[in-house]
């Protein structure tokens, strides 16, 4: 067996920047986004040491806007959160302003950073959702690869909000499978829930990052379904203490609470 070392001091050099842009052209997206919203960030495993050398723990939830030039990599957001475990912090203040500093930096652009202590930790509640679910429609698959061919609409217009728990992708770099609930609302011709169903389950052999599998889905929609108002929100499963929840909308809607569904 391999021992993979990890760093247990504080190195902000661990963090490694993504481009959006050059996935964003591969998806017709030039200039002006044609969305607003953020990738909400819980981060689960993190602790550090107080000045007297005792761990203190944490949750934290990092809000990054969409038009920040970056994302960051998951793993390596995770190996700079593990390097705090044997650093001394002054306080918790100081620590979530080294880690807006340090993800700000990274991100090209401000983020936002709350601390959840653990006298609050009781407070968290389990949410799902909230939407029609289609996960039960007896619909015969066998395309696994991303296919917007599935997307089709009728003539009456409604406005509605539809959920799955079928969506998943594959991490572009090792190849994990990545997990994730999906919520769309959208105003519009009516989108055909089987054609939905066999389009979120299409993704389920497709290599990308959370933010960039949710903004495809996102294009897909608009250009297939022609809707007014769209909004897609992803609630991709932990992985290494960290969920990813990728929030788009074309309709000005506020970003949602951080609410964590049962498999998160």
């Amino acid at each position: 067996m391999k021992i993979i070392p990890y760093k247990d001091q504080y190195d902000t050099g661990l963090l490694q920047p993504v481009p959006r842009a050059p996935y964003r052209r591969e998806i017709g997206i030039e200039g002006a986004l044609p969305f607003t919203g953020a990738d909400i960030w819980t981060a689960y495993e993190l602790s550090w040491l107080d000045p007297k050398g005792k761990p203190r723990v944490a949750m934290a939830t990092f809000t990054v806007p969409v038009d920040s030039p970056n994302l960051v990599e998951s793993k390596s957001f995770k190996l700079y959160l593990n390097s705090f475990s044997q650093t001394l912090v002054p306080s918790t203040e100081a620590l979530r302003d080294i880690l807006r500093k340090d993800l700000g930096s990274a991100c090209g652009t401000p983020i936002g950073v709350e601390m959840l202590l653990p006298g609050d930790f009781p407070d968290e509640q389990i949410e799902e959702l909230d939407g029609d679910l289609i996960d039960e429609i007896d619909a015969e698959i066998r395309d696994y690869r991303p296919n917007p061919g599935h997307l089709v609409v009728g003539r009456t217009s409604i406005e509605e909000t539809l959920v799955s728990n079928l969506l998943k992708t594959n991490c572009p770099l090792t190849g994990q499978p990545d997990w994730a609930s999906i919520q769309l609302r959208y105003k519009g011709p009516r989108i055909d829930r089987e054609g939905l169903l066999k389009y979120l389950v299409s993704f389920r052999q497709h290599g990308g990052f959370h933010e960039h599998c949710t903004e495809s889905i996102f294009m897909d929609l608009m250009h297939r379904c022609r809707p007014e108002m769209l909004t897609v929100y992803a609630r991709y499963m932990r992985r290494g203490g960290l969920d990813i929840n990728p929030f788009r909308t074309n309709c000005g809607e506020k970003l949602p609470r951080n609410v964590r569904t049962a498999r998160q």
